[in-house]
């Protein structure tokens, strides 16, 4: 399963499908999930637990997902499963290599790092990232349209191997949220203000929340039960998963195929057999 999802999944959208394209940048977001797997000893095993409070025992193994997904199409173009005891960051990292030029990348504060920028630039996409409340930075030059030029500086480890510092542009915004007002900013390699402006960018900053419907709709309406995965060895598990991810894919596909591949370089044919 694990290697026909890596065959057949790829992005739909083409420049003319809505919502999937900024500035000729095709929109992808990075997010991650858990699944709640049987609490079988070889499940807990490789995938391990959640802490939970003294006295108390987790009811459930679970696995990690990490996903990137197509933000216009929903459809999800590469996924890593791991054992929860990795964490989001690190495997985020590791699904890169499927981002390259002519992307722009989004991801939310929990996946900041200067791994996280170093990694997606030199994959030469694009990025447009959100940053937790306590990270700091210099303002080098103020832009015309509010938003400010800056750097991420490497962490400890990175500056030891010779990193330097990488160029970004800071975007400072509000939203009332329920009556209070809630500060975002976002980080992005995107400096021309003409054809990015800050505006624009935190407009569609928040089409990442497509990841999250895109969520929705692999763990609430396709798989539709309070638990989610019923296989009872790592093996079958890989397997489930990645089923459930090719079924999401089949699904997006046939929304988009009218549009998408209409091509004499590309064609795509479902076969259903009963």
């Amino acid at each position: 399963m694990t290697r026909l999802f890596e065959m057949v999944a790829k992005p739909l959208a083409t420049i003319q499908t809505p919502g999937t394209f900024l500035g000729g940048l095709r929109l992808m977001a990075v997010d991650g999930t858990v699944f709640d797997v049987p609490d079988t000893p070889a499940n807990g095993k490789v995938f391990g637990y959640p802490g939970s409070p003294p006295g108390t025992y987790p009811a459930f193994a679970k696995a990690r997902l990490v996903f990137l997904v197509e933000a216009g199409t929903h459809v999800i173009v590469d996924a890593l499963l791991s054992p929860y005891g990795i964490g989001e960051r690190k495997r985020a990292i590791q699904i890169l290599p499927s981002v390259g030029e002519g992307m722009l990348l989004m991801w939310d504060r929990g996946l900041h790092s200067f791994k996280m920028v170093h990694a997606a630039i030199k994959q030469k996409c694009h990025i447009l990232g959100c940053v937790p409340a306590n990270v700091k930075f210099e303002v080098v030059k103020t832009l015309g349209n509010g938003s400010y030029l800056s750097w991420v500086a490497p962490d400890g480890k990175s500056k030891k191997k010779g990193a330097k510092r990488i160029p970004i542009c800071v975007i400072e915004y509000v939203i009332e949220d329920n009556g209070s007002d809630k500060v975002y900013r976002l980080t992005t390699d995107l400096m021309d203000i003409s054809t990015f402006p800050a505006l624009i960018l935190a407009q569609e900053y928040h089409t990442r929340w497509e990841a999250e419907n895109t969520l929705d709709e692999l763990k609430v309406h396709l798989l539709g039960r309070k638990t989610l995965i019923r296989s009872k060895s790592p093996p079958e598990v890989v397997q489930e998963i990645y089923g459930w991810l090719l079924g999401h894919f089949c699904i997006r596909c046939l929304m988009f195929v009218p549009k998408c591949f209409r091509s004499r370089n590309l064609a795509i044919r479902f076969e259903f057999y009963w």
